[in-house]
């Protein structure tokens, strides 16, 4: 009897694990610790590069630029941030949860990124080029551009999500479902291989995965 092939493992993602109540610190620094703080402000542009921040909670926040490159977020909740930029470039997230706001770009290139949300958040260009993501959920969110070359993903779902151009160049996948994906463009079908697709994406994307393969097609 042959065995029924089981679809995408789903990821494994647990909610930040904040305390009850957390405290009014002051704002994160460069390469300093920030634990069990709330923010509701911040300046303008916050440099908070190579820093650590756990068990903490962005609430509200509104930035023309934060900047995590090469910070540890681990236990962080964001919710309703609104940001021009967020620069996380070779950062290390794990149990980080973004809820609502916008963000105009979210720069994650080079990140490390375990147990991460994404949920009700419209990002203009996301970046995670690079990127090694286990255990991603997106769920009703919003992209103009998702751009992913060279980048590993493994137990990644999307839902009730869209996107108007995913730059899937060099990106290896395993047990990712984009089938609650709506996207306009990919730029590489060819690095879809290990993707679950629904038969209706396959349809829309059948020329460019038949040119990616090198078919000919004629009426």
């Amino acid at each position: 009897m042959t065995r029924r092939e089981q679809g995408p493992a789903a990821p494994r993602v647990s909610a930040p694990d904040l305390p009850r109540e957390l405290s009014d610190g002051g704002p994160p620094t460069r390469g300093a610790e920030s634990f069990q703080v709330r923010w509701t402000t911040l300046e303008a542009v916050t440099d908070a590069a190579h820093s650590a921040i756990a068990e903490c909670a962005f609430d509200g926040v509104t930035v023309d630029r934060l900047d995590v490159g090469g910070a540890s977020l681990v236990d962080v909740e964001l919710s309703g941030l609104r940001a021009t930029a967020l620069a996380g470039r070779s950062g290390r997230l794990r149990r980080v949860r973004f809820t609502g706001g916008r963000i105009g770009t979210l720069d994650l290139a080079d990140a490390e990124a375990d147990e991460v949300e994404l949920r009700g958040i419209r990002i203009d260009y996301l970046s995670l080029a690079g990127a090694r993501v286990e255990d991603l959920i997106v769920s009703g969110c919003t992209f103009g551009t998702l751009d992913m070359p060279q980048a590993r993903l493994s137990r990644v779902a999307f839902h009730d999500s869209r996107a108007d151009e995913v730059d899937t160049r060099g990106l290896r996948c395993e047990h990712v479902d984009l089938r609650g994906l709506e996207a306009v463009s990919y730029l590489d079908p060819a690095g879809l291989r290990g993707a679950t697709l629904s038969p209706a994406q396959i349809e829309q994307l059948a020329p460019s995965l038949a040119a990616a393969l090198g078919i000919r097609v004629e009426p």
